[in-house]
């Protein structure tokens, strides 16, 4: 792991999008906490699947791991550091968490609804 990166930085990074290298924003908090407000261009793997899902990452030239307090992250960020596949990749967890990125201003998104049940004559209920 190559320690935390703050709110400030990540949000620089996400404006920026012109660096080469490849961001990876890995949110560790469940599929439902995910959906409800994550980071922009974040994907969920939650900490569970995480030991099994890490290969998903290879190649990636920096992670960042997230969570609500910056906690958790820190040690999902030795995990996929620890990973052969991640070894040239920089790894680190948001210092703060979810909860730093909200304080300093920047926003979550939230996962698009799944469709609405039909509703209408041909509706089963």
């Amino acid at each position: 792991m190559d320690g935390e990166i703050s709110p400030t930085e990540l949000a620089t990074l996400l404006e920026s999008g012109s660096d080469d290298a490849e961001l990876r924003i890995v949110d560790i908090r469940s599929e439902r906490a995910f959906d409800r407000g994550h980071l922009p261009e974040s994907e969920s793997i939650p900490f569970p699947q995480l030991t099994t899902r890490v290969d998903e990452l290879t190649g990636a030239d920096r992670i960042v791991t997230v969570c609500p307090h910056g906690i958790s992250s820190r040690q999902a960020a030795q995990l996929v550091a620890s990973y052969q596949g991640t070894t040239d990749a920089r790894v680190e967890s948001l210092h703060g968490g979810i909860e730093a990125w909200e304080q300093q201003g920047h926003e979550l998104v939230a996962s698009p609804a799944p469709d609405a049940p039909a509703e209408g004559p041909d509706a089963p209920f």
